[in-house]
């Protein structure tokens, strides 16, 4: 088996495993899942109403045009109280996934243009909670995503 050389270390050889302990303990661990598929079956499920803006999830607006057909309907599962199934990662607020009744409507959120660098949950609640602590806990979607930049 070869190793991995470090240009910091020359003289040293890393096996594999040495140099993916030493990127876990610099940029953290992530779970990704492995398939598209997966993506959706593996993340939280916050039930949520279909309005004429979209689908509102911890303060963000996501918004896609497959929403059309089922904006402002009940999902006719009762067990949910006929809001639709919302699966959201929270590694990555981008985007959200509804189930629809054709199948995954994948939705982007709606100010992801204006906030180029996706970021987590985490962030999110960090952030929110500093502008309250601020007097500012009304800060308003765009505001609140500006700041976690």
């Amino acid at each position: 088996m070869t190793g991995c050389g470090n240009p910091l270390h020359p003289q040293r050889t890393f096996s594999p495993n040495q140099k993916y302990a030493a990127l876990i303990e610099t940029a953290g661990y992530v779970p990704v899942p492995s398939a598209p598929r997966i993506t959706s079956s593996c993340c939280p499920r916050p039930g949520g109403a279909v309005n004429a803006y979209g689908i509102k999830i911890s303060h963000r607006t996501y918004d896609a045009a497959g929403l059309n057909p089922v904006r402002q309907q009940k999902s006719g599962v009762t067990a949910r109280k006929g809001l639709w199934e919302v699966h959201c990662d929270p590694y990555d607020v981008s985007k959200v996934f509804v189930r629809g009744p054709g199948g995954w409507i994948t939705c982007p959120w709606k100010y992801l243009d204006k906030v180029p660098v996706p970021f987590g949950e985490l962030a999110w609640d960090y952030v929110s909670g500093r502008l309250a602590e601020q007097g500012r806990g009304n800060a308003g979607e765009l505001e609140r995503a500006q700041a976690c930049r």
